[in-house]
């Protein structure tokens, strides 16, 4: 049995602990949809494989198998499920709504990456080679400073799009809990992101999948 096997319930591969699977396992829960879940990557089946990197030549995860379509990037993923759900409320049609959305789902991919490996790689788990004194000093700097940034952005609304949860929420959400999670950084006072996270933490999808004892 081939992994392009066609069937109506979606598979979604990637090792359920991945960060970028845990986003999309949140918005599958949020979402009620059926769906079955594969581990693979780092610790499981290799995304080396012939049958996986027939899916996505990249070899990362998660992947996303909809009947013969084929999705990858975390970001694109959810996206791509949103819409597939009609889920207006998450990802609205009108341009100027969605815009500012996709522009706080932007700015975790642009802004977050390497802050993430920095304080948490490096800093948190010591892996080479993001562990680097350098490094890691400039990742802990920036994620301070990018935190800083949301809790500012969260002082006159809920969530980040406004009074509503919506996909803006969901990057930003688990680099919010990372960012508490770690026990390497200094925790500055940030009483308006301390509220959202509190705020994501009442919802169960967050609790299953991201605020779940995982950092």
């Amino acid at each position: 049995m081939t992994l392009l096997r066609m069937e109506n319930t979606l598979r979604l591969l990637g090792r359920h602990n991945a960060f970028n699977v845990r986003k999309v396992l949140w918005l599958l829960d949020e979402l009620a949809l059926p769906f079955a879940q594969e581990d693979w990557g780092r610790g499981f089946r290799s995304t080396d494989d012939p049958e996986f990197l027939a899916l996505n030549p990249l070899g990362t995860v998660p992947v996303l198998v909809d009947g013969d379509a084929v999705i990858r990037e975390s970001h694109v993923i959810l996206r791509y499920l949103a819409a597939k759900a009609g889920a207006e409320a998450l990802y609205p049609t009108p341009l100027a709504a969605r815009a500012k959305v996709e522009a706080w789902m932007d700015w975790v991919a642009y802004e977050m990456s390497m802050p993430m490996r920095g304080a948490y790689l490096g800093g948190e788990l010591g892996l080479s080679p993001w562990n680097r004194a350098s490094f890691v000093q400039m990742g802990r700097a920036e994620y301070a400073r990018r935190m800083g940034q949301l809790d500012v952005a969260l002082r006159d609304a809920p969530y980040l799009a406004g009074a509503a949860f919506t996909l803006a929420d969901i990057p930003a959400g688990f680099v919010v809990h990372r960012w508490f999670s770690m026990k390497s950084v200094e925790h500055t006072a940030l009483p308006a992101l301390e509220r959202y996270y509190e705020r994501l933490s009442e919802r169960p999808a967050y609790r299953a999948h991201i605020r779940n004892g995982l950092p």
